[in-house]
Parts: C-alpha cells; structure tokens; sequence
C-alpha cells in the first residue's frame, strides 16, 4: 500500500541500492564500449514481436509532465516570469500562458492518473511560482506552496507516489536578468538554496526527488544554439560554462538533502540525464571509439562527473581543450556520487540532436535496450528510472511506447540491468518547446481550442493502463493465435517480378551442325571435322539450362503457384504487332510448359510497372506517345493481352493484368495526370478483361485481375477525426478508385458499379475544385467495367499511420490530402519496413466489408527485407504472424481469402527479400524456406502435427495421372518398345514351337 510513510516499495528499492546500485564488482568502470562488440540483440525473441513478461512486483509504473508546459496560469495567484514566458512572449509564435490548464484542473490530472493505475506520478515545481523573485531568502509564494501541497496530498491519496522534479527549464526570468542565468555560478548557491525549501516544505510526504531535467538539452540549446529559452547563442564556451555550473548546482543540492533531509525523511535524489544511441555500421575498432565519444558527449558529459570519477570524459577534455572548465580535486569528491539511482531521459528531442553529433559510418537510433545496457557497463551497474521516454509522430499526436516498455522486460531479463520504473512521457498533451502545439507526446489528448480543456484518453493510454494492470506484456488474449486449416484449394505461392529471360546458358545438343572427334591427342578436346555437316533442329524448352534449375528451386520449397510478370517491352519491342518477339514468347512458354509438367500453376502478370526501369517497363515508342497519358496505350494493352493469351494461355489459369497501378500513378506529379493515367489503366484493363472472357475462357478456363497495392492504412491520433477521415480517404483512393468501377460498393448501396467513389468525388469538390477533375467513363466504357475481375488480387506489406497534411505544409493539388507515417516504435526491418501483422487482417476485412465475399481474395504478394544470409529471423516471424492473420480473417471474420504469396523467390545479389541468396551466392535456402514449408505441409497452423489430407476430385485425379505419364513420356515410350518386343519374341517362339511339333 502506497502512503508518504516508509513503505515496502521504499525498502526495496534502498535494499536494491545498498546491494547492487553501489557495487563494485558488477562491471569494471567505464566500459561502456564493450557494448558495440556484443551481436546485438534479435528484435524477434521467442517468436514474437514483444517478449511477453511481467515486470518486479514493485516495478515503478509511472507518467510525467513538467510545470511550464501543462500548468498555464502563468501569471495568476503571484507567479513570476519564467525564461521561458519571456521568450516565447517575445520571439516565438505561440505561448504557454494557459496550455494545458493544469494549475487550474489539477484534480482532472489526478482522475487520470488513477484511470491509468499508475504508481507514481513525476511533476516538477515551478521555481517563479513559489519564488517570483528567484530567491528562497525571501517568502514563498504562498498560493503556489498550497497549490503543490494539495496536488501531492490528492496524489498519496489515491495511492500515487510523487516524484518531484526541482528544475524543469523554467528558471525565473529576474535570475536571468540579473546574472545571466546559468552562467553565473551565483546559481549555484540560490539553486541549492531553493532545493533546501523545497526539501523542508514537501519532503516528509515526498520520497523521490530530481534535481533538474535534462541539463544537456538546456545547456546546448538554451545558451549555446538559442533555440530554446533564454535563446542565448554563446556556442560551445557558453554552454560548456552553463553545464559546469549545472552539474555543481545538482551536487549542491544532493548534499544538502543527504546532510539535513536524508536521515529523517529517508528519500532518494538524482537528476535526469537525456541521451541518444548510436551504433556503428561495422564494429572496427576506430568505429566503436568513434561511438563511444559519441555518447560521452551527450551522456557521459554529465554522468561521468557524477556516477564515474567525478570529472569530464578524457574525449571532451581532448575536444573541447581549455574551454571546458575544470574541477579540483575537492570538487571531484563532492560531485562524485551525487546520485542515489540513475534517471534516464530517452526522447525524440536527444535522439535527433544526437544525429547532428553522428559520424560517417554511424546511425542514431531509437534503442533504449542498447542505452540501458551501455549504462550498466560504464558506471557500474546502477539502478536505473527511465524517467522520461514516449515517441511521437510529426503533426500526428500518436505516442506509442510499447516496444520501449519491451526493451526493459529484454534489459531485465537478459540483460541483468536494474531498471525500477518507467515514465510515459508524457500525461497530457502540452506546449512543446520549440514545436509549440504542432506535436503531441500525451497519453490525453487535449483541445486546446476548449475553455475546458478537457482530458480524452488516446488508445496509448488504454494500452499504457492495460500494461500496468497486467504488469507486463502477458500472452495477448484479445487476439491469440488459432489452430485450424486454411481451404484445399489455398494458394501456397511465391512471387517474382519481371521474369529475366536467359537464352544462356544453353545446351547446344541437336543445334549445332558440327560432327566433333573427342580425345584423338589425349588431352580431352573435341575437334570438328571438316566437311562434315549434320542436320539440326530448333532449341527445346530443355536446351534452356536456367529454367529447370530456377523452377526446381521453387518447387523445394512446397509452394503450389509461381506468379511472375512478362516483359512487355521484349516481347512487343515497338509496342505493336508489328514484331513480335518470338523468341521470347518461347522462353516463357517453356517455362510454362516447365510448371505444368511439375504440377505446378503459374499466376501470370502482363505488365509489371517499374520505377527504376527505363519507359517504367513500357516498350520504348508507347512511352514516348504519352503513355499511360495516351489512349492509344489502352488499344496497345489489349492487343499485347490478346497475343499473350492466345500464345500462352493453355498454361495459365489467373492472369493479372496490371501490377500495382496505384503505384504507378504516382509517378506523375500533377493530379489530374494522376486521374487520367489511372482511368486509362483501369480501361486498359477491363478490355483486356472483357477480351478474356469472350474468346478465350470457355476453353482455357482461366481468371483475370489485377492488382492493388494494399497497405493498411490507421489514423495517426485515433481521437482525431480528421486523422480517422484521412485513413479512410488513403484507403479509398489507394483501393476503391480502381475497386469500386469494377465492383461497386455492397456497403453503400447506391452505386452500381460503373463509376467513381462517391467520396473521391465529394472530397475533390470540398478541396476547391468547381467541376471533378475525374474522368468520366462512356455508357461502352461502364459495360466494360462493370465486374470485370476474376478475383480480387491484394499487394501487402505494411501498416501505415496516416493523417492529413498539416495546413502550412504545401502539397500538390488535387490530391487526397494525405500524409504518411511510421510509428518509430513498430519493429522495422533495416529499409524501415514496419512489421505489423494485424494490419493485414484489417485490410482483408475492409475489402470485405465493401465488396462482399463473392470472390476470393489472394494476397498475390507479401514479404520483407532481412539482411541476414541464412536464418532470417525477421522473415520467419513475418511469414508465420502474417499468416495467423489470415488464418484469423478466414476463420473468425469469414473473408474468402484463397492464396498467400511470399515475395520473392532469390535475392538478386545481397540478402534482401528473396528465400534463396542470390545465384552469385549459391541460390542457399535461407531458414524461411523451411518455416513456410512447413505451415504448407501442413496447410496452416494444426491443433496437432497430423495432416489432414485434401480429397482429390476425379479431374484431378485424371490429370495427376497424365502429368505423370507426361513426366515419364521416356521411359512408357521405351517399355512400350520392350513389350511390343517381348510379344514378338513369343509370337516367333510359339511360331517354332507350331512348326515343330
């Protein structure tokens, strides 16, 4: 039970520090970069994004605010001027006179507090509030000391621990003026003077107290770049000055507490010190210093001092020479030790000052696992309080820390670091420095345009408060995994661009003409003979050595279908009938022909754009008319469809048409070109489509689609409608724009089929346009369109958070006003690829909910980047979670979803997205292989390791039957030679036979 009594949580955590804190056989000092030379730790532990875990029983859950951001009030009840009151009155945009409110609606505070559950709330003490003038020699500020002394009873009350931050930048702007701030030493003694007040007047009822918050941020941007209040641009010297005085002034303050405070009122004082992380691209010797004096520089500057030797890193001495001050012996052993737990701030503003810092070679990144560990290695295994670290995303408002609080179950359990709380920063929604209002880091939101200013909890603080309640990441019962079977006729697939056509290497058996003599010198060569010339005939499918090995490589891992793409601009190099490439056609033909003799079906796709091709893998002559700008590129389509399906398609049963052409459009910056390349390929399409199914379905049986780009699109602050509106809007333009022509909207009745979204039309006439800039289709045209698609084939890959274009921001017009984003939290592969499993589940109901479940989905592409050779960890869980999703949508959500398809088969050179390493590297079958072969095995995800067996219909059966003979031709044709010879035999035999007797 949590009172302002010395309670069991206390005992702990000083029975903790006298064991551990102070020990000094843990690590050796300073050895922080022994860090860089450890692997680092897999992201995927125990096959699951977050290690599921529970935290100590006296795990410290906490949130925090400081005074100057959320309390406003700023000059009510006697407040003097803060720094930061002047300086946002006199050069910034906006202010925090009322900002949250929070000196006014404590209380709304404290009620979301306990909604939260947490165990400990960090606020800290406005020092112009209580001391107007600065100086704790004078009175209080009598309203303002009521003020805290309520807040903190309300808090115990409701059995809430305060934790009291002294200094959170808010100097008194008279200090300033005065002496200049913190590059007086004068502050020093009035700092330690307001520590003492504060000690006397709140201590009996508080237990953990920081001195100041992140001094390396206040010293380099307060009085070093000026972007942060008082705005002063002394550079280096001055900040150096600024940073020495702070770093006395905490000792200052330490000791009083220790000498005067700590032997009746039995607290704990530190400071919080903000970080970044850095690692190294390679871990070279040079590079690990290189990083190692990257963090000293942020980090070490004033943690040395305190948890180490009592001075400055010898890398600042040797940069910063004569200009970094000094402390003398006596100094060394009073700063030394001045802290009873180490308090970590590990936020956005650190990490992207920490890339100004960052060298060739080196990248900052968002690890706290990493900086936990680092800070148990340098100083000697301290107790740490995370006492600030949340995310957010630009304009969006979203604050996730969910993959952080992970890192501290891995910190714990892995890595022994004694990490006693955690601070999600922060409570509410506030003024953020030097972004004002244009971001959000609070678990509430808060309208700042409401009298009221009225606390919403966000979907980070019901998932922060579910955290607490469970202590921990347990197994997730809202979404657990599922046993079951995915349908026979499922699609296991395997997903390939553009196929390369590889004429060599090529077996010259039967095409050359030449009659050779082996080994006539001994020494193994073949020599022609002259005037000797032997009839030839042309290539066959077997003479081309490449497509047996690449399609054998495909049949080892299980998978059922091969869906590659044609290469347009090869096979119509001018773009018309006019010549057509027969030797390629024969290529893809024999590899056609190849699949069908193994058993194997092959998803074709006409035309698959390219970026980074030139023409973006049109032939040459229709790019330079327009094209997709040009109708003539629609006639040309259809055309080139006609061709291949009359040449190939006895071999192909689905067809995509287009591949992803809401990413194609995006190659055009104007938006109207945007609408017209998009109307042309959906007309390209369809003809393409209607073409199919006239003249060629009835005998080849095949289906036709194309195929979207599908990534899942989720509002950036879900308690903003404008970000919900925005998710929506992506969805609608990525998918329906070319979804809703072809089959309407089931979910909203009114639309037939034959047109445009009504919510593109309506937002493009909102944003200012007086007439659509939407093409319109012709009666012709609508008939066309109207249900032409076989299936509907989905592009997956991601999640993205989505939320509209911030107003000052220029965009091109007419578009959809979207921007998108990725939270730095989500598990993301090394191209910033997030890993999020549900999102596909979502997006497959979407589809559903739009368009019915009449026909199948497929996900005709899906995969991510590893960069590892063989056990590619991050793609194995990719594979098994995404499909666990699919399995949940069909199971659970009744989506008629029918394949799967992992991209890509081979890595082109190093490892990226392919299941096999490149041909250069051996074609190895990395660990994914094995992974995905066995939920194909097995169909999905069984209660138990027996296989339950699909039945074979007869057709099936027959055409087992002649696949086989078809594989076999040679050896039926040589046994039915020998059988004919056999009868001969005894036919003579019985002939003698007669004729003797």
């Amino acid at each position: 039970m949590l009172t302002h009594s010395f309670n069991s949580i206390h005992l702990c955590f000083f029975l903790l520090l006298l064991v551990c804190g102070w020990s000094r056989t843990t690590c050796a000092p300073g050895e922080g970069w022994k860090i860089w030379q450890q692997q680092k730790p897999d992201h995927i532990l125990q096959d699951q994004l977050f290690l599921h875990d529970n935290f100590p029983t006296d795990f410290l859950w906490a949130t925090g605010t400081s005074a100057f951001q959320t309390e406003g009030a700023w000059e009510q009840d006697g407040k003097g001027i803060s720094i930061w009151d002047n300086f946002t009155h006199s050069r910034f945009g906006g202010t925090a006179d009322i900002a949250s409110d929070s000196y006014l609606h404590w209380e709304e505070d404290v009620k979301a507090l306990t909604f939260l559950g947490v165990k400990a709330y960090t606020f800290s003490l406005s020092w112009p509030r209580l001391f107007p003038d600065g100086s704790a020699q004078n009175k209080p500020n009598l309203p303002a000391v009521r003020h805290y002394n309520r807040l903190i009873d309300k808090l115990l009350e409701n059995k809430i621990e305060p934790i009291v931050t002294l200094y959170h930048w808010d100097l008194p702007q008279v200090l300033q003026e005065q002496y200049g701030g913190w590059r007086n030493e004068t502050l020093i003694e009035l700092f330690e003077e307001y520590a003492s007040f504060c000690f006397q007047m709140f201590g009996d009822k508080v237990k953990y107290w920081l001195t100041m918050h992140n001094p390396y941020l206040m010293a380099v941007q307060g009085y070093g770049t000026g972007i942060h209040a008082p705005g002063e641009t002394g550079g280096d010297l001055s900040a150096l000055k600024v940073a020495h005085n702070m770093i006395k002034a905490h000792a200052g303050a330490w000791h009083k507490y220790n000498t005067y405070f700590r032997p009746h009122q039995r607290g704990a004082v530190s400071i919080v010190l903000g970080s970044h992380w850095v690692e190294p691209q390679t871990p070279t010797e040079a590079n690990v210093e290189l990083c190692q004096k990257s963090m000293e520089a942020v980090l070490g500057w004033f943690a040395n001092p305190i948890f180490g030797d009592g001075d400055y890193p010898l890398s600042l001495k040797s940069k910063h020479g004569t200009a970094l001050p000094t402390f003398t012996e006596d100094e060394k052993l009073w700063v030394r030790n001045t802290a009873d737990f180490f308090a970590l701030s590990f936020g956005p503003k650190n990490l992207r000052l920490g890339r100004t810092l960052a060298e060739y070679g080196q990248s900052v990144t968002p690890d706290l696992r990493r900086v936990l560990i680092w800070i148990k290695l340098q100083y000697e295994d301290p107790l740490v309080l995370v006492a600030e670290a949340g995310w957010f995303s630009d304009a969006s408002g979203t604050n996730k820390s969910s993959t952080f609080i992970v890192f501290f179950v891995a910190a714990i359990k892995f890595d022994g670091v004694h990490v006693i709380g955690y601070t999600a920063w922060s409570l509410l929604d506030g003024f953020e420095w030097d972004y004002g209002y244009d971001i959000r880091r609070g678990l509430f939101y808060i309208d700042f345009s409401e009298p009221k200013r009225n606390r919403r909890p966000k979907t980070s603080a019901l998932y922060y408060r579910e955290i607490i309640a469970q202590n921990g990441f347990p197994q997730d019962k809202t979404s657990p995994e599922i046993k079951g079977h995915f349908p026979c006729s499922f699609h296991w697939g395997i997903a390939d661009p553009t196929l390369q056509v590889h004429f060599h290497p090529f077996s010259p058996q039967f095409t050359d003409p030449q009659l050779y003599m082996w080994n006539i010198s001994g020494d193994g060569t073949l020599l022609p003979v002259p005037g000797v010339r032997l009839q030839t005939r042309p290539s066959q499918c077997t003479s081309y050595l490449a497509i047996r090995s690449h399609l054998h490589l495909f049949a080892s891992t299980g998978a059922s279908h091969y869906r590659f793409a044609l290469n347009w601009s090869l096979i119509l190099p001018k773009g018309d009938l006019s010549n057509v490439n027969t030797d390629v056609l024969r290529y893809y033909h024999c590899i056609l022909s190849e699949l069908t003799k193994m058993n194997l079906k092959a998803v074709v796709v006409l035309y698959y754009p390219s970026h980074s091709a030139p023409n973006w893998g049109l032939p040459a002559p229709l790019h330079a008319s327009g094209g997709w700008l040009n109708y003539s590129t629609v006639e040309a389509f259809r055309d080139y469809a006609s061709l291949c399906y009359k040449e190939l398609g006895a071999w192909v049963q689905y067809w995509i048409t287009i591949n992803e052409p809401n990413r194609l459009i995006d190659v055009y910056n104007r938006g109207t070109d945007k609408h017209q390349a998009a109307h042309n390929l959906l007309l390209s399409h369809s003809k393409a489509w209607r073409l199919y199914e006239e003249k060629y379905s009835a005998q080849q049986r095949g289906l036709v689609s194309l195929a979207l780009h599908a990534d899942w699109a989720e509002p950036a602050n879900p308690f903003l409608q404008s970000n919900t509106e925005a998710a929506q809007r992506f969805l609608v333009f990525e998918l329906a724009r070319f979804l809703d022509p072809l089959l309407g909207n089931k979910h909203k009745k009114q639309q037939d089929g034959t047109d445009y979204p009504n919510e593109i039309k309506t937002f493009l006439e909102q944003t200012g346009f007086q007439e659509s800039p939407l093409p319109n289709f012709t009666e012709i045209e609508k008939n066309e369109l109207k249900g032409a698609m076989g299936f509907i084939a989905l592009n997956h890959f991601t999640t993205r958070l989505v939320s509209p274009y911030p107003s000052k921001q220029p965009r091109p017009a007419p578009n959809y006003n979207c921007r998108t984003l990725t939270d730095p939290t989500w598990v993301t592969s090394k191209q910033g690829q997030a890993m999020v499993p549900w999102g596909l589940r979502r997006v497959l109901n979407w589809v559903t909910q739009r368009y019915g479940r009449d026909l199948p989905i497929i996900v005709t592409a899906s995969g991510i980047d590893d960069q590892a050779a063989v056990d590619d960890k991050f793609r194995q869980y990719y594979i098994k979670s995404y499909l666990q999703e699919a399995l949940k949508a069909h199971h659970i959500d009744g989506v008629n979803i029918q394949g799967f398809y992992v991209w890509r088969l081979e890595d082109r050179q190093f490892p990226h997205f392919g299941l096999f390493t490149s041909a250069s590297h051996q074609s190895k079958a990395k660990v994914s292989v094995s992974i995905y072969k066995d939920i194909i095995t097995q169909r999905g995800f069984p209660e138990s390791a027996t296989i339950e067996m699909c039945q074979l219909n007869e057709q099936q059966e027959v055409c087992s039957v002649c696949v086989w003979m078809h594989q076999n031709k040679v050896m039926l044709v040589f046994a039915g030679f020998a059988v004919m010879a056999y009868v001969y035999f005894l036919s003579i035999i019985s002939e003698i036979i007669y004729l003797n007797n």
